[in-house]
């Protein structure tokens, strides 16, 4: 059954999201760039996710502050992210459950330093937090920030 969309285009979720991000941005320009603020946001969308997301949430949370920590905690669109000097993201966590996928995804933005040529991945599916995984991406976020 294809999921009920707005005459806009967009899903329930969707819609959900946007309103996210728009109560994220008012929240932020309260806090400013207080990195007490955007943990705190971090680790509160954090504690929210299910089960299955946790886990990956938090290894991406220590791996950041362990590889990069000049990166900013600031929540995007609800989820975990981190953020340069300038406050724009550079990773985040997608959890599979806030959109009803099958997996995760760790994205980086355009201002993660992972150019590989004319063409790279910007994206990673993620199951399971695995030391595998933890090392993979340690590795991409110490050249995202590089």
């Amino acid at each position: 059954m294809a999921e009920k969309t707005t005459s806009e285009g967009l899903s329930a979720d969707e819609r959900a999201a946007v309103k996210e991000r728009a109560k994220e941005l008012r929240a932020q320009e309260k806090a400013g760039k207080s990195r007490e603020a955007g943990l705190k946001s971090v680790l509160d969308a954090i504690a929210k996710l299910e089960p299955e997301d946790k886990p990956l949430a938090e290894g991406l949370h220590e791996v950041v502050t362990e590889v990069a920590p000049d990166l900013v905690p600031k929540t995007y669109y609800g989820m975990p992210g981190y953020a340069n000097a300038e406050g724009k993201i550079v990773v985040f966590l997608q959890p599979a459950k806030k959109f009803k996928t099958r997996y995760a995804t760790i994205g980086f933005e355009d201002r993660a330093n992972l150019d590989d040529g004319d063409f790279w991945p910007i994206g990673f599916a993620v199951r399971a937090w695995t030391p595998a995984v933890e090392k993979r991406v340690t590795e991409l976020v110490r050249a995202a920030v590089s």
